[in-house]
């Protein structure tokens, strides 16, 4: 998630994050951020310092009150020892001084975004497929899938929550923007994409993908 109210630099994060396989909500002041980020499951929040309505100090000390650990990288022009501390104390768990270079911010994200995740490790399986999420290989067996950008973010989360039932709405809210116009028939397209190249196209083997009906989808790992 981005709260940043220069809409330039803020999109411009979105669109660099969302060719990086990220799903991206952007948002432009401070109480829009602090209401969507207590509410959404997010990996990271870029937040940035001065912000109309709530500034990024007082988001952060908000959500951490609150109970949300997420991690939060805080943007700022400033660059004084003084406001890193505040910034930090705060409740952040990194700070970036603008202007920044993207792949800077990048490796920071991906920094923090390992931080809760570390159980699952860089590559995920579910019996004889895999998933590596630092290179984007999807394999099962010897065999390399290729898949689309959506396709890979909903095969991640899923392969994410194992033996968890996912309802439509859980996914949509954690594989498409917020803002997206998707229906939940979206949801049965993608699937079926995904059951096309990881099931279908594997007829020897047990299928990957489980449709609990009236319910959702799930992968069952291998006990």
């Amino acid at each position: 998630m981005v709260i940043e109210d220069e809409h330039k630099i803020a999109n411009s994060i979105k669109k660099g994050l969302e060719q990086e396989n990220y799903v991206v909500d952007a948002v432009y002041d401070g109480t829009s951020g602090y209401d969507l980020a207590g509410d959404g499951n997010y990996d990271v929040i870029i937040l940035d310092l001065m912000l109309p309505d709530m500034d990024g100090i007082e988001v952060c000390q908000k959500l951490r009150k609150n109970g949300i650990h997420t991690p939060i990288l805080m943007l700022t022009a400033r660059g004084q020892v003084e406001d890193k501390v505040t910034g930090l104390n705060s409740g952040a768990d990194d700070y970036l001084v603008k202007p920044f270079a993207f792949n800077e911010l990048l490796a920071r994200i991906k920094a923090l975004a390992r931080r809760p995740k570390d159980e699952f490790g860089t590559i995920l399986t579910a019996a004889d497929l895999s998933l590596n999420t630092i290179n984007y290989e999807v394999r099962r067996g010897n065999k390399t899938i290729n898949l689309s950008r959506k396709e890979f973010t909903l095969l991640e989360y899923l392969m994410r929550r194992q033996n968890t039932i996912l309802t439509k709405d859980q996914i949509i809210n954690n594989v498409w923007d917020y803002d997206a116009d998707v229906l939940p028939n979206t949801v049965e397209v993608y699937i079926g994409y995904l059951r096309n190249k990881i099931d279908k196209a594997f007829r020897s083997s047990k299928p990957i993908i489980t449709t609990v009906r009236g319910f959702g989808y799930k992968i069952e790992s291998e006990k």
